[in-house]
């Protein structure tokens, strides 16, 4: 009998190839499964940043409604068990192996092997069937047509959230490409939100809904409105509904929900049972971590997961309206092929000092390397610690008590981060 360790160390195994597009494998060996994905509906969301906030307070205000809530999402921060939850609790032990063990010869028995995301699917959507969910917020791993999560047969609603270049190898070289790829997700007469952007990408959405159908709501940004934020949460309108309040900081996660607003209104528009009460308890309870996350008060200790231009862009926002006037002690590491450059040039005029971990991956950049970078580039002190543990202690110990410690870079070293603060 495997236990979680077994059922992990599988899915991660090398005979998994990495990513392939193509949803024949996801299809053929949810076949030899008995197609567990179409036991139930689901709320689709696709798009380059925002993916993971915007499928957490949908997954929430369903919750609230009284609806039996699956969510699936990619990757984890903290551990792998995050990626799939039934009403905000994470699957168990038990049940990741059970379902491994019973996904394994059938995935071993196919002429081509899936790839472990398509595994990780497979494995997700026998999981929702098993737990009878009412309906599933289930986020796209890359890109939309070719996802193996596109298996699904027409979603409640597909959602497109904030769209970058990201993935520009695989998913197109302009905003409108990757617009094109997202879009894969509007499926023959089904609904879609989107999430408001440049009119050449707009413009895609439009025609890719008429073509197939599918009826279009846009966010409404227009009725946004933030009334206050601190470091709780911030509170806004949008719309006629006021004075909404929500705990995930930055003006980003207003516009990300606009969108999920305009998703409760379709859902509700096609006959689910949702009040503006539980709207409102939705946003307000909503938990979504290492999304810049206050893990500590004194000092300020917080993490945040993003990596690629616009997350970075939302980050320096973020300092600018939460913590004006301080001078940041940078805890980082990064990988070796990350565009790292990019990544820390825009937060340089707030930072007195880093502190530079390496990350606990193959592609690791070392910490002395990147350190050494830094200093070279900033002309601000850097240091560098091979163990995680003593660059989290080294990081409070420089911010002192009134001070700010600010984790980003690799999301796949923020869980030995939070580990290693909660053993300090």
């Amino acid at each position: 009998m495997m236990n979680a360790n077994d059922a992990i160390a599988y899915i991660h195994s090398v005979c998994w190839k990495g990513t392939i597009p193509g949803l024949g494998r996801t299809q053929e060996l949810l076949r030899l499964m008995g197609n567990p994905e179409k036991q139930t509906k689901f709320v689709h969301i696709a798009g380059t940043n925002g993916k993971g906030s915007t499928a957490a307070m949908t997954a929430s205000i369903l919750r609230k409604a009284g609806y039996r809530t699956g969510l699936y999402t990619s990757p984890y921060i903290y551990r792998f068990h995050e990626r799939m939850q039934v009403d905000g609790v994470e699957i168990t032990d038990e049940e990741l192996s059970e379902i491994t063990e019973y996904v394994k010869p059938l995935a071993e028995s196919m002429a081509e092997s899936p790839t472990e995301f398509e595994l990780v699917c497979c494995i997700a959507f026998e999981f929702f069937k098993r737990r009878n969910c009412d309906i599933v917020v289930l986020e796209v791993g890359m890109g939309g047509a070719l996802d193996s999560t596109n298996v699904i047969e027409v979603p409640e609603v597909a959602v497109i959230t904030n769209i970058g270049l990201d993935h520009t190898d695989v998913l197109g070289n302009t905003l409108e490409e990757i617009a094109e790829t997202k879009a894969g997700i509007f499926k023959e007469g089904g609904h879609a939100v989107v999430y408001r952007g440049a009119p050449g990408v707009e413009a895609v959405f439009e025609r890719i809904c008429d073509q197939r159908h599918v009826q279009l709501k846009k966010a409404d940004f227009d009725s946004l409105q933030s009334v206050s934020h601190s470091l709780e949460g911030q509170t806004f309108h949008c719309g006629c509904r006021k004075d909404l309040f929500l705990p995930l900081l930055g003006n980003h996660q207003l516009h990300n929900a606009a969108v999920v607003l305009a998703v409760a209104d379709t859902l509700m528009e096609l006959g689910w049972n949702i009040t503006e009460q539980n709207i409102r308890d939705g946003l307000r309870d909503v938990r979504w971590p290492g999304r810049f996350d206050i893990m500590r008060r004194d000092p300020l200790f917080i993490i945040d997961g993003g990596h690629n231009p616009q997350c970075i862009e939302a980050l320096v926002q973020n300092i600018r309206d939460y913590l004006p006037g301080k001078e940041l002690v940078v805890l980082t590491g990064v990988l070796a092929d990350k565009d790292y450059a990019d990544m820390y040039q825009p937060v340089m005029p707030y930072v007195k000092q880093f502190i530079c971990v390496t990350p606990p991956n193959p592609r690791k950049l070392e910490a002395a390397q990147l350190a050494q970078y830094l200093s070279d580039t900033s002309g601000i002190p850097a240091a560098a610690y091979d163990k995680i543990e003593d660059g989290v202690a080294s990081a409070l110990k420089a911010a002192g008590t009134d001070g700010v410690v600010l984790c980003f870079g690799s999301l796949y070293m923020i869980g030995s981060i939070k580990d290693a603060l909660e053993q300090l």
